[in-house]
């Protein structure tokens, strides 16, 4: 116990007199670093030159801690950056939809300025009312009909994609066979690949592409137009794009919104012009044609366009063709 006692003495009074040498010591240098004047600015600097260099291993720890410092920063830096990224993508994805339902919307309203309005346009408009029923289970019934000019076979859009055919008309209201239904077959074309085929309709959402000449040569996101063969549908009508369905067969998802059938645009086309006299498709008859030439010869050869024996050569030529 007398020894503790005297240990504890005795470092007392050295840990005072240390602490008060250290403070002596910094304050010194205080005044040292902080007098102005030539003298002292070339102590401070002998006194740099003398001791930093040899403090290196003394720095080294520091600057490391300072480069991992910097390091975190950075990475929450390029963190935000992300975060921040990331919200302006959801934005816009959010403002991509918005156009396309602005599109679609447009595109319905302009539709919706043709409704029942005067024969000779290209279309017209009308409101799709609730299905009452029929032996086809993909369709839907519009407010417009005979009365409206509508005739059985037009095909019908909602203003972005083609959605179907008329299959019936009423005096005011009319039938549509959508894309979709079994009994729905329509000729298409793949302007990617130049290929033709048949869109067959299978009860589901995606309908099937049959008759495929080269599917190889076909890509999931080719775009998928009417054809015309058949005047069934005006050619270039849109449809939609490839994509291989879950069964490994080609589908075409509709660019048609079928599941906000508003308003649907129903497009007049008429039979085009049939062709009933054929003569001037034929060449007229040769020995008609040889006759003609030597009219023409003898009358140049009576003005002296020619000469006579060319003449009476040609006239010859042209009594025998004209004999034979």
């Amino acid at each position: 116990m007398a020894k503790n006692r005297d240990n504890e003495d005795y470092l007392g009074p050295l840990r005072r007199v240390g602490v008060a040498l250290l403070a002596l010591f910094l304050l010194i240098l205080f005044l040292i670093w902080r007098i102005d004047s030539p003298r002292m600015e070339r102590v401070r600097s002998a006194l740099v030159d003398r001791f930093v260099p040899s403090f290196d291993w003394v720095m080294a720890p520091v600057g490391k801690l300072t480069d991992m410092v910097e390091g975190f920063q950075s990475y929450a830096r390029i963190y935000e950056q992300n975060q921040e990224l990331r919200r302006e993508l959801q934005q816009m994805k959010s403002w991509k939809e918005a156009a396309v339902q602005l599109e679609q919307q447009n595109a319905k309203l302009l539709a919706q300025n043709k409704v029942r309005l005067d024969p000779k346009l290209t279309s017209v408009s009308g409101r799709v009312l609730a299905d009452s029923g029929s032996p086809f289970r993909k369709s839907v019934l519009l407010n417009v009909g005979q009365r409206d000019g509508i005739v059985d076979g037009w095909a019908t859009m909602d203003g972005l994609g083609l959605v179907g055919r008329i299959s019936g008309v009423g005096k005011s209201t009319s039938r549509v066979l959508l894309l979709t239904d079994a009994s729905s077959r329509i000729p298409i074309s793949i302007p990617a690949s130049g290929q033709n085929a048949i869109l067959a309709g299978d009860n589901s959402p995606y309908p099937v592409i049959d008759f495929l000449e080269h599917p190889e040569r076909v890509r999931p996101g080719d775009r998928v137009i009417s054809s015309g063969d058949g005047g069934v549908f005006p050619a270039g009508l849109l449809v939609g794009q490839i994509f291989q369905g879950r069964d490994k067969r080609m589908r075409v998802r509709l660019a048609a919104d079928y599941e906000r059938l508003d308003f649907l645009r129903v497009l007049r086309s008429h039979p085009a012009e049939k062709i009933d006299s054929v003569g001037s498709l034929i060449a007229p008859d040769p020995a008609l044609i040889e006759r003609e030439a030597a009219q023409k010869a003898r009358a140049e050869a009576s003005e002296g366009a020619l000469q006579p024996e060319d003449g009476t050569d040609n006239g010859g030529d042209g009594s025998g063709a004209a004999s034979q």
